[in-house]
């Protein structure tokens, strides 16, 4: 497994004239993560229990999982998240990185946070060699999708999904 890379970015969103740093996500940020996985989850209407929120906190915090997490901070506050993976690319031989949980608090959106937490990830990509980025929104996600359309294409295939 590559050794995971420790991002930090300072960005000034001078829209706001507020400092946004993003970087790894860190033991001390649990339960503002908690909360913001919460809001998460209620956005897409999927059940969320204290089971889920600390699995899935857990893997953040083993070195050995896939899952890897970045937050956005302005100031002391932890405002958004961006959860990520390498996906392996059979056909090219490479690997690429899939970004699978993006949410911001909603009372900082339109600040460009989600911009940056991409951002931060795509540097990320570039330093181990990820052939690409991808990943999924609900079509009716339109606030989302005018970010992802402005930093990424819209990929020409269709998901399916068989729960088990």
């Amino acid at each position: 497994m590559t050794e995971r890379t420790k991002p930090v970015s300072n960005n000034i969103d001078t829209r706001f004239s507020e400092a946004i740093k993003i970087r790894a996500v860190e033991p001390t940020d649990e339960t503002s993560w908690k909360k913001l996985y919460r809001g998460y989850a209620a956005f897409y209407k999927v059940p969320m229990d204290e089971d889920i929120l600390k699995r899935t906190w857990a893997w953040l915090q083993d070195s050995t999982h896939p899952l890897e997490g970045l937050v956005a901070e302005s100031g002391e506050n932890v405002i958004g998240f961006a959860h990520y993976w390498p996906q392996p690319r059979p056909l090219q031989g490479q690997d690429a990185g899939f970004l699978d949980d993006l949410f911001v608090d909603p009372s900082y959106r339109g600040r460009g946070v989600g911009r940056l937490l991409i951002e931060a990830l795509s540097d990320i990509a570039h330093i181990r060699n990820w052939t690409m980025l991808s990943w999924v929104t609900a079509q009716d996600n339109v606030t989302a999708r005018r970010l992802y359309d402005d930093v990424a294409t819209a990929a020409n295939w269709v998901t399916y999904e068989r729960v088990f």
